[in-house]
């Protein structure tokens, strides 16, 4: 069995001897069930507590009352020290019925409570004693840290006992955080592992969400790679500077017949009355397509988006030469592959 686990085994049985009552609880029917079954004599539940008055803070405290809580006070302690507890805790309910501004009245109504083995009662005391009227009381702190050991509650025990330690010292505090401080660091180590624990997932689940994210980024640009490089291969490959489609057979894209423009010529021809009905019967197989490719006016047009766009243009509706023989980046670059064509340059 954890380690951890048997430790808070361990500190839930020492909660149930100092408390039997505990084992009262709903939910710890199936805990008793158990230690029944083993021959267990499980202690009656205690008879329904009602709570005792709380003073009203808000009355106005006159002598006479002042000095009959001191006087109900005292009939306590002596009550306490018979062992009287029942009538002890009638008597100091009347002295805080009289005095309800007396943080010391709750603190030991409080510290009964807690030899009656009733901490729920007794933090109440305690926290009237603090949160109403005086939250610098040493009584409080004390008897809310006893009766917070006595529930298992290690943490606000150690917390309200060192508290009231700080304020007035005494050996019972002393006493009672011997035995609540080991628990204490227990739970707290116990939280910090559990939160190191839960950081190191949170950071092993981003890490692996990060490099999902990369790998899908990466998948991402193969999958376009491979789409671009696919496409520009079935474009029937690429003259220098990416002119589209190539010139397959040394004319251009699109497999212009014969090596010439797709229809056999330019209807209309050239300005000046130049190649009328275009190239006819296209351009000569025996064309050295050297004297395009090393031609740096027309290598360096076929880079030009505007004049590649004209020329595909062109290629595509030969009739659409009108339009684009006044453009001065245009007309002059296909005049002189048209003269290349016919072996003039």
């Amino acid at each position: 069995m954890d380690a951890s686990k048997l430790r808070e085994l361990r500190d839930f049985v020492e909660a149930c001897k100092k408390n039997p009552s505990l084992l009262a609880d709903p939910n710890l029917s199936f805990f008793r069930d158990y230690l029944q079954s083993l021959g267990a004599k499980i202690p009656a539940a205690a008879p329904s507590f009602e709570s005792p008055k709380m003073g009203n803070p808000s009355v106005e405290v006159t002598e006479e009352n002042r000095d009959a809580s001191q006087e109900a006070k005292g009939k306590a302690m002596e009550a306490i020290s018979e062992g009287k507890l029942e009538d002890a805790i009638e008597h100091l309910t009347n002295a805080i019925v009289l005095n309800p501004l007396s943080a010391i009245m709750y603190g030991t109504r409080a510290s009964v409570f807690i030899k009656m083995k009733k901490p729920a009662a007794a933090i109440r005391d305690a926290n009237a004693a603090l949160e109403v009227i005086n939250p610098d009381s040493a009584k409080g702190y004390k008897t809310r840290g006893m009766a917070y050991a006595m529930l298992g509650k290690w943490e606000e025990a150690a917390h309200d006992l060192h508290t009231a330690s700080n304020m007035d010292y005494d050996e019972e505090i002393n006493a009672v955080l011997k035995k609540v401080e080991p628990n204490a660091h227990k739970i707290v180590e116990h939280r910090r592992k559990y939160e190191r624990l839960r950081k190191e997932r949170e950071e092993k689940r981003a890490q692996r969400d990060r490099l999902r994210q990369r790998a899908e980024a990466q998948a991402a640009y193969d999958k376009a790679k491979r789409k671009e490089q696919s496409s520009s291969r079935s474009s029937g490959g690429a003259s220098p500077r990416g002119f589209p489609g190539g010139m397959p057979g040394g004319g251009f894209p699109r497999g212009m017949p014969g090596g010439g423009f797709p229809g056999g010529g330019m209807p209309g021809g050239f300005p000046g009355g130049g190649m009328p009905g275009g190239f006819p019967g296209g351009v000569p197989g025996n064309v050295d397509m050297s004297k395009i490719l090393n031609d740096p006016d027309l290598m360096a047009a076929f880079s030009d988006p505007e004049v590649m766009a004209a020329l595909q243009d062109v290629m595509n509706n030969p009739a659409n030469f009108a339009k684009h023989q006044a453009n001065p980046k245009v007309g002059p670059i296909i005049a002189k592959m048209m003269a290349k064509f016919n072996g003039s340059q």
